[in-house]
């Protein structure tokens, strides 16, 4: 990325609001120390809002109607550090721009890709999956590439979403996430798509691999909005399906797609998510 076109946003202190997710997840300060990280980490998703609120003011609305987010976790961060995003300024054209989040000492978090209308060419998209034979694994051995995670019908938890909203949890909110906005009530910010499209779909998981897994944790999200934005107060059907399953000294990775339709049919957003088990915390691997 070169600094003559740099964009830097404002530094901001992003709150861990998993950390009350119990015992055993990655968001526990305990579980997350006996698996090597300096505390419970504060969720991906929560820092996908972070971007959203520079991709407004590089791509205007739209983003909200047509636009994408792809982000690779590169080091987690934990309650209350600050960090800080950067993006490359967008072409006339509106194509995929990189983007960063670094912490404020220089520690890289994420990076990615940010677009407009195109999202063929974003980070994930391009990105080598290293698929390999679900057999050859433990924690994903039940699972078949293609494999359905099930057909859901529900609406964003808004509830849950105000309360964090008005315990001042969420990174740069904007005001079209509590009241009126541009097609009318509020709207989902990336952390409430990501649980849309995430949480039905491990219900379908875990009834293909059970409670074995572990500890899990997000690797890379991308987030894109086909005929946005999604409603807080709308239901959507969501399905998911297995795109790829791979593994690397410590973990076994899930690939998946999630998209979510409105009740007219149209295809509202997709997600692609990798999700990372540790192995360590897997009994298959005791």
């Amino acid at each position: 990325m070169s600094e003559a076109i740099r964009i830097e946003g404002e530094l901001w202190r992003a709150r861990n609001w998993s950390s009350d997710a119990g015992k055993g997840s990655i968001h526990d300060d305990a579980t997350a120390a006996k698996l090597g990280f300096r505390g419970g980490t504060v969720a991906g998703n929560i820092h996908m809002d972070q971007y959203a609120a520079t991709l407004i003011e590089l791509f205007g609305p739209a983003w909200f109607e047509r636009g994408a987010l792809s982000l690779y976790f590169i080091n987690a961060t934990v309650d209350g550090e600050a960090v800080r995003v950067t993006s490359e300024a967008p072409t006339p054209r509106h194509g995929a721009i990189n983007v960063s989040m670094f912490r404020d000492d220089g520690m890289q978090v994420s990076a990615g890709t940010a677009s407009l209308y195109d999202h063929s060419l974003s980070a994930l998209k391009v990105r080598d999956l290293k698929p390999m034979d679900p057999g050859s694994l433990r924690i994903l051995k039940p699972l078949q590439i293609g494999q359905s995670l099930g057909e859901y019908t529900l609406a964003p938890d808004a509830a849950k979403f105000r309360l964090r909203l008005n315990a001042g949890l969420v990174s740069t909110p904007l005001p079209w996430y509590s009241g009126k906005s541009p097609w009318g009530g509020p709207i989902a910010p990336p952390s409430l798509l990501v649980e849309l499209l995430w949480g039905p779909p491990m219900r379908g998981l875990t009834a293909a691999i059970g409670n074995t897994g572990g500890v899990g944790l997000f690797g890379a999200i991308e987030v894109a909005h086909h005929n946005g934005p999604v409603l807080q107060d709308e239901t959507y059907a969501v399905s998911a399906r297995v795109v790829a399953v791979s593994e690397s000294p410590k973990t076994e990775s899930l690939w998946f797609d999630s998209s979510a339709h409105d009740e007219s049919g149209r295809l509202v957003v997709t997600q692609r998510m990798m999700l990372r088990f540790m192995k360590d915390s897997s009994p298959l691997y005791q």
